[in-house]
C-alpha cells in the first residue's frame, strides 16, 4: 500500500507538469484557434536556453530561468506573427503543417547545436524526503503540484475576471463580432501565444530535473499535454489540471506495477486521447462544418513514353553510380515512397495522418521476422510485410470514422508512438540473438544477389522499379471511380454520403492502401542492410514526412521526389555537399525553413508550380493543334447526341429521346421528432411524398425545415420516428444507404466538391463501383460514359458547355443548378431540395420552378421542396406542409394553405391571400 501511495504522489508531480504544458496549449488554442504541435519544441528551446546560460555561462539559476521563459515567449510570438498569421485564411491542413514546420526548425537547430544525448540536470526545488501518510516522497514533487495548482487558479481567474480574458473568450466565440466591439483578434492571439509559450518554457525547465534534458524527451511531451488538454476540451483549466494529474498518476503506477510490459506506461496519454476523441467524435461533420480548401490535386494522368524514358535513364544512371550515390538514390526513393503513402491518405482522401513511419516500421517488422524466423526469401518477405501491414493500417483508420482534421492527426501520432514504444523499442520483439535488430542477411531476388551491402546499385535499381510501380498504382486510383470517391470525401463528407458514397469504406481504403505503400518503404529500408534496425522508424519522423509532402505537393504524384530532395542522406543532400561541403548536415533545418516559405508562398507545393507552368505550355501547344479536352468534349458530344434539344415532356419524346423515369417509391414520414438538447426542433412531423408529386415544406426561420430534411436523410442522430421509402423502413439506415435506396438531397449551402470539375461532380454521384472495384482500380481504372439520365439532366440544366470547368469558376446560379443536377444523377426516387432558389434572381427562380415541376411530371420523382420563396412554392407544389416552431400547423393544397387562418396568423401575418396568388 505504501508503494501505491508513494508512486501516486510521484505521479502527481509528473502530472502537474503535464497539466502546465497542457495549459499552454489551451491558451494558444483559445486565443488563436490553432492547435500548436510545436508547443513541446518551444518549451524545449526555453529549457536549453536556461541550461546553457546556467551551466555554460555561470548565470544564476533564476535569472537564467527568466531568460529561458522569455525566449520561449518570443518564439511563440514569432511563430504567430511570421508563420500562423500569414496562414490565417489558409486551409486547416496548412495551419497544422505550419506548427509542424516550426517543430522541425526548432528541433533541427537544437540537435545541430546540442546533439540529442540525454543530460542529467540538477533542479533548484528542494529534494529532501517527506513522509505523507506513511509514504516517502521527494519534496520537489509537492512543490510541482503546488505550482500547478497556483498557476491553474491564476489562469482561471485571469480568463474569468479580467478584460484580457473576456476579450479572449469573445474572440474565440465570434471573431467578427469581437472585432466590431473593438477587440483586436490579432493582438489577443499574440498575447495568448506569448503567455502559452512562456508556460511551455517554464514547464520545460521544471521537468528537466525529472526526465533529463534531451531534444527528443522534451518534444515528445506533446502527447501527454495534448491528452490533458483534450480532457479539458481545450477550454477549462481546472479540468485540464485534473486530466494531467490522472495521466501522471496512472503512468507512475504502471511504471511500478507494469514493468513487464514494455512501453505500457508511456502509452497512457494515447489511451486518453483515443477514448476522448472517439467518445466525442461524429461519423459525419455537423451541418455547416466543411473541410477547408486543401492543397491542389493532380490529375493522375501518366504519359507512358516520357515515363518509360525516365525509368530507362534512371536505371542507367543507377548502374553507373558509385556506392555512395546509389545509397543516396535508395534513400531518396524510399523516402519518396513514405511521402507517396501520405499523398494517398492526406492528399486524396483528406485525412491528416501522422502514422507513416509507424506503418513503415510495421512492414519492416513483419517482413524481418518472416525472413529471420521462417527463412522466407526477400520477395516473399516483402509481400508478407506489405500485405500484413494493411490490417494495421485499417486499425489506424478506425478513429478516422469518428474524427477528422487535427484530432485525427493527434490520434494517429499517438497510435504510432504507442506502437514504437511497445513493439519497436521492445528488445524481445525487435531483435534476434547476437544482433542489434532482426538479422535478415544478404538479399537475393529470384536467385540474383541484390544485397544493399555488396551491390548497392542493384538494390537501388530494385527500389526504383518498385517506386515506379507504386506510383502507377496510385495514378490508377486517382483516375478511377475509387479515386473520385476519395476526393469527394476529402472535399465534403456530408455531400459524399448524401450521394450514396460510403465515407467509412473510403477512409478505410485510403488508410489500407497508404499502409501498404508505407510498408513497402519500410521493408526496403530495413532490408538494405543485413539487419532491420528500428531506430529508423521513430514515430515523430512522420511529422517531417508530412512537411516534405507539403513542400513537394501533397496532391501530386511527382511531389514525393521534390519533397524528398530536402531530407538528409538523399540525392539533394549529396548535391548540396558538392556545392557547399557540409551542407547536408543542415538539410533538416533547410527543409523546415523551405516548408515555412512554401506554406506562406504556395501551399500547393513545388509540383503544382512546375506542373502549372508545364500545363500552360502543353495547353498552348494543344491550342495550336486544335486538341480538345477529350473527356469533357466527349461527354458534351454525348449530351448533344442523346438530347438534341432541351424540350420538355412530349416534345422530347417526339424527338426520339427516352425520358428517364425514377423508381416509383413513395416516401412516408411518421411522428418525426428532432431534439437538440432541451430544444425540440421538429415535433411529431408526418408527411407523404408520392411519386410524380411536389410537396412543399414552409415556415418561418427556425421552424425546423432543414432539421426535418436532415432527419429524413439520416444526418441527425437525435431523431425519432419512422421513415419509409416504398415498402422499406430506412429509419435506422446510415446516410449513404438511404441515398443508395433512392433518397437524395441537395443542400442549402450547396456543398459541392470544389476540387472537381462539373463532370467529376456528376460522376461522383452516378458511379456505382462493383464489389471488386477497390481492387481492380489499382490496376485498371474503371470508367464508363455518363448514364442516359445524367446526360438528359445535363442538357435540362444547361450544363453541357461547362462540364470541364472547375466548380469554383461557375456563377452562383450555375452552382445552384449543378447541386440539383448532381442530386438527380444519383437516380433518386425522392429528391429533397433545401432552399434551391436562395440567392437567385426572379427569372432564375421561375426557370428553376419549371425544372422542379418537370422532375415530378417527366421524371416521375417525388420532390420535397423546402423554400422561403412562397410564390415559388405555391406555384409549383401539389401539396404544402406548414411548420411553426417544429409543429405542423397545416397541410393541404396551395389554395387551402392560403386560406388557413392558423397559417396566416403564424406565418403569413396580415398578408392577404391575393398577395400570394
Amino acid at each position: 500500500m505504501d508503494d501505491i501511495l508513494r508512486f501516486a504522489l510521484l505521479g502527481l508531480g509528473l502530472g502537474a507538469l503535464y497539466a502546465l504544458t497542457a495549459h499552454g496549449i489551451v491558451l494558444v488554442y483559445r486565443g488563436s484557434g490553432v492547435l500548436n504541435f510545436a508547443h513541446g519544441a518551444i518549451g524545449m528551446a526555453g529549457a536549453y536556453v536556461q541550461w546553457e546560460l546556467a551551466s555554460q555561462h555561470d548565470v544564476p539559476y533564476w535569472p537564467a530561468t527568466a531568460c529561458g521563459v522569455l525566449a520561449s515567449a518570443v518564439l511563440g510570438v514569432l511563430t504567430h506573427l511570421l508563420v500562423l498569421r500569414p496562414l490565417r485564411r489558409a486551409s486547416s491542413l496548412a495551419r497544422l503543417v505550419g506548427t509542424l514546420a516550426v517543430f522541425i526548425v526548432l528541433t533541427a537547430i537544437a540537435v545541430k547545436r546540442y546533439g540529442d544525448s540525454l543530460q542529467l540536470v540538477p533542479g533548484k526545488l528542494p529534494t529532501k524526503l517527506l513522509t505523507v501518510a506513511g509514504a516517502t516522497v521527494s519534496e520537489d514533487r509537492v512543490w510541482l503540484l503546488a505550482i500547478a495548482l497556483a498557476i491553474t487558479a491564476l489562469l482561471h481567474l485571469l480568463y474569468k475576471r479580467t478584460l484580457f480574458g473576456l476579450g479572449t473568450t469573445a474572440v474565440a466565440e465570434n471573431e467578427g463580432a469581437a472585432a466590431a466591439l473593438g477587440w483586436s483578434p490579432d493582438l489577443i492571439a499574440t498575447g495568448n501565444w506569448a503567455l502559452g509559450s512562456a508556460l511551455a518554457g517554464l514547464t520545460g525547465i521544471l521537468i528537466v530535473p525529472v526526465i533529463g534534458l534531451s531534444v527528443t524527451g522534451l518534444t515528445t511531451l506533446l502527447l501527454s499535454a495534448l491528452a490533458a488538454a483534450l480532457v479539458g476540451r481545450f477550454s477549462s483549466f481546472p479540468v485540464t489540471l485534473a486530466g494531467g494529474l490522472v495521466i501522471g498518476v496512472v503512468q507512475s503506477e504502471l511504471t511500478r506495477f507494469g514493468t513487464d510490459v514494455t512501453g505500457l506506461a508511456s502509452s497512457v496519454p494515447f489511451l486518453f486521447i483515443a477514448l476522448v476523441l472517439v467518445a466525442r467524435g461524429r461519423a459525419l461533420p455537423l451541418r455547416g462544418m466543411f473541410l477547408d480548401r486543401l492543397p491542389g490535386l493532380g490529375t493522375g494522368r501518366v504519359r507512358p513514353v516520357p515515363l518509360a524514358l525516365t525509368v530507362v535513364v534512371g536505371l542507367v544512371l543507377v548502374s553507373l553510380s558509385t556506392p555512395l550515390w546509389a545509397d543516396a538514390i535508395t534513400t531518396t526513393l524510399v523516402l519518396s515512397l513514405i511521402i507517396l503513402s501520405i499523398i494517398v491518405v492526406t492528399g486524396y482522401a483528406g485525412q491528416v495522418s501522422l502514422a507513416a513511419y509507424a506503418l513503415a516500421g510495421t512492414g519492416a517488422f513483419i517482413a524481418g521476422h518472416t525472413a529471420a524466423d521462417w527463412g522466407w526469401p526477400f520477395e516473399l518477405a516483402l509481400l508478407a510485410g506489405v500485405l500484413g501491414t494493411v490490417p494495421i493500417g485499417l486499425l489506424f483508420a478506425l478513429p478516422a470514422v469518428r474524427t477528422r482534421g487535427v484530432n485525427l492527426a493527434i490520434i494517429t501520432l499517438g497510435l504510432g508512438t504507442t506502437l514504437e514504444a511497445m513493439v519497436f523499442q521492445n528488445t524481445d520483439l525487435s531483435t534476434t540473438t547476437g544482433s542489434d535488430g532482426i538479422a535478415v542477411g544478404k538479399q537475393t531476388l529470384f536467385g540474383i544477389s541484390v544485397s544493399g551491402v555488396d551491390h548497392p546499385q542493384r538494390y537501388a535499381s530494385v527500389v526504383l522499379v518498385l517506386f515506379v510501380a507504386a506510383v502507377l498504382v496510385v495514378a490508377n486510383v486517382r483516375r478511377s471511380r475509387t479515386g473520385r470517391r476519395l476526393v469527394a470525401v476529402r472535399a465534403n463528407e456530408r455531400a459524399a454520403a448524401a450521394l450514396g458514397i460510403d465515407v467509412r469504406a473510403a477512409k478505410l481504403y485510403a488508410f489500407g492502401l497508404s499502409a501498404a505503400i508505407a510498408a513497402l518503404a519500410g521493408v526496403l529500408t530495413g532490408f538494405r542492410s543485413t539487419s532491420v534496425v528500428f531506430s529508423d522508424f521513430a514515430s515523430f519522423n512522420s511529422i517531417t514526412a508530412l512537411g516534405l509532402a507539403v513542400i513537394g505537393g501533397v496532391g501530386f504524384l511527382v511531389g514525393p521526389l521534390f519533397g524528398a530532395t530536402f531530407a538528409a542522406g538523399t540525392v539533394g543532400a549529396r548535391f548540396g555537399d558538392l556545392v557547399l561541403p557540409g551542407l547536408s548536415e543542415w538539410m533538416p533545418l533547410i527543409g523546415g525553413v523551405i516548408l515555412v516559405l512554401t506554406l506562406v508562398g504556395n501551399q500547393d507545393g513545388i509540383a503544382k508550380e512546375l506542373g502549372g507552368r508545364a500545363a500552360d505550355i502543353r495547353h498552348r501547344v494543344a491550342s495550336k493543334r486544335g486538341a480538345p479536352a477529350r473527356k469533357a468534349e466527349e461527354a458534351t458530344a454525348a449530351v448533344r447526341k442523346a438530347v438534341p434539344e432541351a424540350t420538355p415532356g412530349e416534345q422530347r419524346e417526339a424527338a426520339g429521346v427516352d425520358v428517364p423515369r425514377a423508381a416509383p417509391l413513395p416516401l412516408q414520414v411518421r411522428d418525426l421528432t428532432v431534439r437538440y438538447g432541451g430544444v425540440v426542433a421538429v415535433d411529431g412531423l408526418s408527411l407523404d411524398v408520392e411519386p410524380g408529386r411536389v410537396v412543399g415544406l414552409i415556415g418561418p426561420n427556425g421552424a425546423g425545415k432543414t432539421s426535418a430534411i436532415d432527419a429524413v436523410t439520416g444526418f441527425t442522430r437525435s431523431a425519432s420516428g419512422v421513415v419509409r421509402l416504398g415498402d422499406r423502413d430506412v429509419t435506422r439506415l446510415p446516410v449513404h444507404r438511404r441515398a443508395a435506396a433512392g433518397l437524395s438531397r441537395s443542400f442549402q449551402s450547396l456543398e459541392l466538391f470544389e476540387d472537381m470539375t462539373v463532370l467529376d461532380n456528376l460522376y461522383a454521384a452516378c458511379d456505382r463501383p462493383g464489389r471488386w472495384a477497390y481492387l481492380t482500380d489499382l490496376v485498371r481504372p474503371g470508367s464508363r460514359p455518363l448514364p442516359a439520365h445524367v446526360l438528359v439532366a445535363v442538357r435540362e440544366f444547361g450544363l453541357e458547355d461547362s462540364l470541364d470547368r472547375p466548380v469554383g469558376d461557375l456563377s452562383y446560379g450555375e452552382r445552384r443548378l449543378l447541386a440539383i443536377a448532381r442530386a438527380m444523377a444519383a437516380s433518386p426516387s425522392v429528391l429533397l431540395l433545401d432552399e434551391p432558389a436562395a440567392g437567385l434572381s426572379d427569372d432564375e427562380t421561375r426557370e428553376l420552378a419549371h425544372l422542379v415541376r418537370r422532375l415530378a411530371e417527366d421524371w416521375g420523382m417525388g420532390v420535397l421542396l423546402v423554400e422561403h420563396d412562397v410564390d415559388m412554392v405555391m406555384s409549383v407544389c401539389d401539396q404544402v406542409v406548414v411548420l411553426d416552431f417544429g409543429h405542423r400547423i397545416c397541410a393541404g393544397t396551395p389554395e387551402e394553405v392560403r386560406l388557413d387562418p392558423a397559417v396566416r396568423a403564424a406565418y403569413l401575418g396580415d398578408l392577404e391571400p391575393e398577395t400570394l396568388a
